[in-house]
């Protein structure tokens, strides 16, 4: 070994070290290291690319809790700025925001609506999004009991809501209007709102 190695190698991490041992001279070591961390640039890139795929696809699933989803996103996004991805927090909101399920879209377009998403952290976004999940199962007792009464009222001929009864199209066809307006919230008492639906 001549005397450039000697300083050259105890400089570098052990683990590129043991990749090098048998290099003779500091070029050959130079050469070694491009071209291990060249290559380890083209893997980056291909799974950064990868991970900006999972990211655009990732959706909510029906079965999900807020708390599974946002765990799943943030794993995802954790390994994206570890392979040199830059990502803002309005990024992450509207990503989050824009894949959620169905039953989160009241929420959703009051949060679009009431705040500046640039401005929108992702903590106030997941407490939120918490509340409005909790309000949603503590209203699936009180939802399944009023359903109860209108599916016996409908079967029984009882309950016939004014001006209803006009046919609609795709899976509405043949039920009676539901006149929201006439619907009392659990939890604000207010009139033109379920409980789930409560801001």
């Amino acid at each position: 070994m001549s005397g450039s190695e000697k300083f050259v190698q105890p400089a570098i991490d052990r683990e590129i070290l043991d990749t090098i041992l048998d290099k003779s001279t500091s070029k050959k070591i130079w050469q070694s290291m491009q071209q291990t961390f060249q290559a380890s640039t083209r893997a980056k890139r291909a799974q950064l690319q990868a991970l900006r795929r999972e990211f655009e696809l990732l959706t909510m699933k029906d079965s999900e809790t807020i708390d599974q989803y946002l765990g799943r996103t943030l794993s995802t996004i954790n390994k994206m700025k570890l392979n040199g991805e830059v990502m803002d927090s309005s990024t992450v909101v509207s990503k989050i925001l824009r894949s959620l399920t169905q039953r989160f879209n009241y929420m959703v377009c009051s949060i679009e609506e009431f705040n500046d998403l640039s401005k929108l952290s992702l903590d106030e976004l997941h407490g939120s999004l918490l509340v409005h999940e909790q309000r949603m199962q503590d209203s699936q007792p009180d939802e399944q009991v009023l359903k109860i009464t209108h599916d016996s009222r409908s079967k029984t001929g009882h309950g016939h809501i004014r001006g209803g009864g006009s046919r609609g199209r795709g899976r509405c066809r043949g039920r009676q209007s539901l006149n929201k307006a006439l619907v009392e919230c659990f939890w604000c008492h207010k009139l033109g709102h379920f409980q789930y639906e409560c801001p």
